[in-house]
């Protein structure tokens, strides 16, 4: 973790945060006592001095948690079952799988238990739940399913914090900054939901808070407006990224360009579809991207009549016109074709119609 990411953790946890846990201040007491053989002689020199030390040690260590100097971080052992996944993080807990934590559960079995705590909050008011997770979905999903299979008494180790939801939202938001299997569009829609949820819709304050530049954050709240029947064209949600995704936002921004858009994706995700019936590879995000771009100019080419002709190169079919009434359609003679010939071309003409959204509606 980059140094100004480390401090910034740092200062969302500094109430919970550890210079010398409870643990190392009693055996750093415990290793001050006389053994055994000094114990019996407490009149000796050296046992009074043990003994002073010792009392002295506690003394000490008492003042300094007295003082603020060292805080105690309360770590436990948890049933994940008693653990719910804090809706405010960007992560999508329905989308993780033994594939995407593989790793991380085999560091789990090879250290006999996890060796970084998550951190969650005490909750009120839900009777299947004790805590809540701001920090550490993958690890409570990697807990969860080893106990499901194989590890029953697998247990998910957590460090409880006080912290309200603007606070957890920015710890959950720091880790998930360095996780690449946190997407732009999870992320964006995160950084949406928190403007409103956290910052009054003060995109300034939200940036000064994250410590993230404004004009970055402003193009990511953009992305997350993205509506599903443009997601629905991509393979998945997964593939959205900034960078190419903020131009198709803003293209959206026009009427007449967004109605060609959403109608080219609504063609796509038909297509993607029957890529995946046919276990066939779908197509890629900058492909997408490429043809949704482009349909506004595609659509103002078509706006006029489009003819079809024939294998003699005669005029067959013309999509005279099309809208809310109906697709208008001329047949032409002398085209060199048979009458069903040239009903089944125009029948091919209102399929593909139909396959752009353009066609007859029910």
């Amino acid at each position: 973790m980059a140094r100004k990411q480390s401090d910034y953790l740092a200062a969302l946890l500094a109430d919970e945060e550890v210079t010398n846990t409870k643990a190392e201040m009693e055996s750093g007491a415990a290793s001050a006592l006389p053994s055994d053989k000094e114990a019996t002689a407490p009149d000796s020199p050296r046992s009074e001095r043990l003994r002073g030390s010792t009392l002295l040690g506690r003394e000490s260590a008492l003042a300094r948690v007295a003082s603020g100097e060292v805080r105690q971080v309360t770590q436990l052992l948890l049933d994940p079952a008693r653990v719910r996944v804090w809706k405010g993080n960007a992560r999508s807990y329905e989308h993780l799988s033994e594939e995407s934590c593989r790793e991380l559960i085999d560091s789990i079995i090879a250290e006999g238990g996890q060796k970084v705590a998550a951190v969650v909050r005490r909750i009120e008011g839900d009777p299947a739940h004790d805590y809540e997770v701001v920090a550490g979905t993958r690890r409570h999903w990697s807990v969860s399913w080893l106990r499901a299979n194989s590890y029953p008494q697998m247990q998910f180790l957590a460090q409880v914090a006080h912290l309200d939801d603007e606070a957890a939202f920015r710890l959950a938001d720091l880790e998930n900054r360095a996780r690449k299997d946190v997407s732009d569009l999870e992320r964006a829609r995160n950084y949406a939901q928190a403007l409103n949820d956290h910052y009054g819709s003060h995109l300034t304050r939200m940036a000064e808070r994250l410590k993230l530049s404004k004009g970055w954050l402003s193009k990511m709240i953009k992305v997350a407006g993205l509506p599903d029947q443009v997601l629905a064209a991509f393979a998945s949600p997964a593939d959205v990224q900034l960078k190419p995704a903020y131009p198709l936002a803003q293209a959206l921004d026009d009427r007449s360009a967004a109605t060609a858009i959403l109608r080219e994706a609504k063609a796509l995700a038909r297509e993607q579809q029957e890529r995946r019936k046919m276990g066939d590879p779908a197509i890629p995000a900058n492909a997408v991207i490429a043809h949704l771009l482009a349909a506004p100019k595609t659509a103002k080419e078509r706006s006029g009549p489009v003819t079809y002709a024939s294998d003699f190169g005669r005029p067959a079919v013309t999509v005279k016109s099309i809208n809310r009434q109906g697709v208008t359609l001329q047949l032409h003679s002398g085209s060199g074709m048979s009458l069903e010939e040239q009903v089944e071309l125009a029948r091919c003409v209102l399929v593909d119609l139909q396959i752009e959204g353009r066609g007859l509606h029910p």
